[in-house]
């Protein structure tokens, strides 16, 4: 069996279906880590508002550590403290629009404890998609910017742009193509494209927390299921990609899960391997 001082998971396609419920398997699974000592611990894009707007739905007031915004953001939920990190730099996330100009796009991004969208049709989208969870608590603000102005009027975490999924690997060879020395983009799920400070990564909000409690990153194992994940993946000393994952995430971890997140796999890989 594995042994971990940390056990760190990406949360949508990796820990719980999108935007879903934590299975009772999952649940038991996480319980039995914490009741053994072991750290547990959240790493996401999203921020921590909406981190802490799921845990609640799960039922949990708080894990050891959450990572939230790609590392820009970290909760150390053992000494009670949240740190902030690199931010995107207003006038980064300006150049982000003309980058993003040759592609039919819909940006987004995360301000007041609300996810600010600058066109209607993927605001509705969104309203339908946390309506459709049956629980209220897992709610998060959303609204209309009030105009594109507003999403670079200052700085912040990160910005994202939903694309059609169909056109992602031309998105995804346009934004290698023209690298920034500031910022960097990665795709973070099929259809979604998120720009950040190039210095801040899940990996790097997941040693803050390794050095803050005294263990290295060889003690950590990590999950995760797509780009955003890699650098956290493999900078743990056990890094696992779900078997739903993108092929460059498969390429990088240790190990890949016998089964796929919508048929509970992390909680099915922690049972033969870790529990």
């Amino acid at each position: 069996m594995r042994k971990a001082r940390l056990v760190i998971c990406d949360i949508d396609s990796t820990l719980v279906v999108k935007h879903q419920m934590l299975t009772p398997r999952a649940r038991k699974v996480i319980d039995t880590l914490r009741e053994r000592g072991t750290y547990f611990g959240l790493a996401s894009g999203r921020p921590l508002f909406q981190i802490r707007a799921s845990m609640e739905m799960w039922g949990y007031d708080d894990f050891d550590v959450l990572v939230g915004m790609n590392g820009a953001s970290v909760w150390d939920g053992v000494d009670r403290k949240e740190y902030s990190y690199f931010q995107m730099k207003k006038e980064w996330i300006k150049d982000t629009f003309d980058l993003m100009a040759p592609f039919e796009s819909s940006p987004s991004i995360y301000l007041d404890n609300a996810q600010v969208f600058l066109k209607e049709d993927d605001l509705k989208e969104y309203q339908r998609m946390f309506k459709s969870m049956g629980d209220e608590k897992g709610m998060i603000a959303l609204r209309l910017a009030k105009g594109k102005e507003e999403l670079y009027a200052q700085d912040n975490g990160k910005i994202m742009f939903r694309v059609d999924e169909k056109i992602m690997p031309q998105v995804e060879a346009w934004v290698a193509a023209h690298p920034n020395d500031y910022y960097t983009g990665f795709k973070t799920q099929p259809s979604l494209m998120e720009f950040c400070n190039k210095n801040i990564s899940k990996a790097y909000g997941m040693e803050q927390f390794c050095k803050m409690h005294g263990f290295g990153l060889e003690d950590v194992a990590a999950f995760g299921d797509t780009t955003n994940d890699n650098e956290m993946i493999q900078a743990a000393g056990w890094g696992v990609c779900m078997a739903n994952g993108s092929d460059d995430t498969k390429a990088i971890a240790d190990e890949v899960t016998e089964v796929a997140c919508d048929d509970d796999g992390w909680a099915d890989y922690m049972e033969k391997n870790f529990i």
